[in-house]
This record gives structure tokens, sequence and C-alpha cells, in this order.
């Protein structure tokens, strides 16, 4: 799955808001599903997973259950799921991420509906959350398709920086089901400790980014985790179940999911 002590208060001051986000038109079964516990989607661009159809048809359902709607770009990257890091060029990548956000946005906005933010994928995401230069490039793409555009990016991370250095709203992200090492990042896939699996655990570590602001590292630290928009792989084995408990235990502990 993919919160912080600036997690948003509702105006009765007894509530947090947050946003429960989950990856789509990846090829998982449970899109359906999913869509109607999370009040975001981000809808993967083709370039790592999906196709035309496949957005189209994600974004019809997305509309129809009320749920902002996100482009997923990704590096070219298919044969790897988007998991390859490249070294491209500002321009190769500006141009990269206009192209995929651009095509899912007009496909939006031929059913009548608006694009709400973006979140780029996999390698891309992590690369930007570390290589400013990088994160300035995607923060260019975004403003250069719409400035009214969210831009999702990792809590604490340079995308974030560089959202706010382009004049758009960044919002920051947490993984519910990914460990995190003490500098905030995440634990890169393939090492130890890198997956949450355990539901519970999941739901646990979870609500405690919501209300302390904070997650415990993989090696006992604990750090401090702006939380505004937590993440669901919807491409995971345990997507749904996770799901429907995230959902369950966040609307049982006062939280109001809202974009």
């Amino acid at each position: 799955m993919k919160l912080s002590m600036n997690s948003e208060r509702s105006t009765a001051g007894s509530r947090f808001n947050v946003d429960l986000n989950a990856d789509l038109g990846e090829g998982a079964p449970d899109d359906a599903e999913l869509l109607a516990l999370v009040s975001s989607a981000n809808i993967a661009c083709g370039w790592h997973a999906g196709d035309a159809r496949l957005m189209q048809s994600c974004a019809t359902a997305a509309l129809a259950h009320g749920v902002a709607i996100g482009a997923h770009p990704s590096y070219p990257d298919r044969e790897n799921f988007g998991r390859s890091e490249m070294q491209l060029g500002a321009a190769q990548v500006q141009a990269d991420l206009i192209y995929q956000i651009g095509a899912l946005d007009a496909l939006v906005r031929a059913q009548g509906g608006r694009l709400h933010h973006v979140k780029p994928h996999g390698a891309l995401y992590n690369q930007a959350a570390r290589d400013p230069a990088l994160a300035d490039a995607i923060a260019a793409a975004v403003r250069a398709v719409d400035p009214g555009l969210a831009l999702y990016g990792l809590a604490g991370s340079e995308l974030l920086r560089a959202a706010e250095r382009a004049g758009l709203r960044a919002v920051a992200e947490v993984f519910a089901d990914r460990g995190y090492r003490a500098d905030g990042s995440l634990v890169p896939r393939g090492q130890a400790g890198a997956h949450v699996d355990d539901v519970n655990e999941a739901v646990a570590r979870t609500l405690r980014m919501v209300r302390e602001g904070v997650v415990q590292a993989v090696t006992g630290e604990t750090v401090p985790m702006q939380a505004q928009t937590i993440c669901l792989h919807g491409d995971g084995p345990h997507a749904l179940a996770f799901a429907r408990a995230m959902h369950a235990a966040l609307t049982q502990a006062g939280v109001q999911l809202r974009p």
C-alpha cells in the first residue's frame, strides 16, 4: 500500500483527513474492487504497464466511483515493469512525461473528467526522490501539462521540494507495505525488510504514521514521516485484503478518506 503530523484535520478539529491511493491499470484483477475503497487512483500510462484501452477503462471506472484520477508515468521499461534505473537528460524526461500525462489527460477529459495529480512510477519515482535535477525535470513536465495538477512524491524527498520550486501542490506519500531506512527512503526491493506482508502490521504502521507522524525503520530508528497520502500497490498479491483492512481501520479511527 501506498500519511504525517501534517495530515489535514477536518473543520471539526477532531478528525484527520488523508488520501488513500492505489496504482491501477497495471493488469491486476482487483482494480474495480479497489476503486470502491480508495480516494484516488494512479493510472499506468502504458510505458511500464497498460495501454490506451486499459487507461480509458480505468478512467471510466474511477469517474463512476468519484475517485480522483492521477497519471502514473514511467521510464520506457515494460520489460522490467519500470523498475530499471536510467540516466536520461532533462529534455528527454520532460518530453516522455508530457507525452504520457497528456495521453491520460485527453482520455479523462473526453469523458468529462479532469486529471487531479501525477505520481511517477518505480525507478523514476525512487531516483527523483534523491536526484534534484531529475525531480526538477519531472516537476517541469507536470507544470507544462497543467500547473493545477498535484505532484505526489515520497515524504521528505527531492521530488516534493521540486514540486514546491515549480509552484505545484506537493503531496507527501507514505507506504504501509514497504520497509523504510533510517534516512526515510524505502528499502530497495530484493533486500531484507523491503516488504510488509502482514496486513495487521501494515495497518498498525499506517495508523502510527497518521496519528504520530513517525514510522519505525528496519534498523529500529523512529523516523519522522509526513503522511498526506497512503499508497496501495494494486499489483501486490494482498492488494485487496490490504485495502479492505486499511479502509476499515482508518474509518474506525475517525480518519476521513479524501483526495
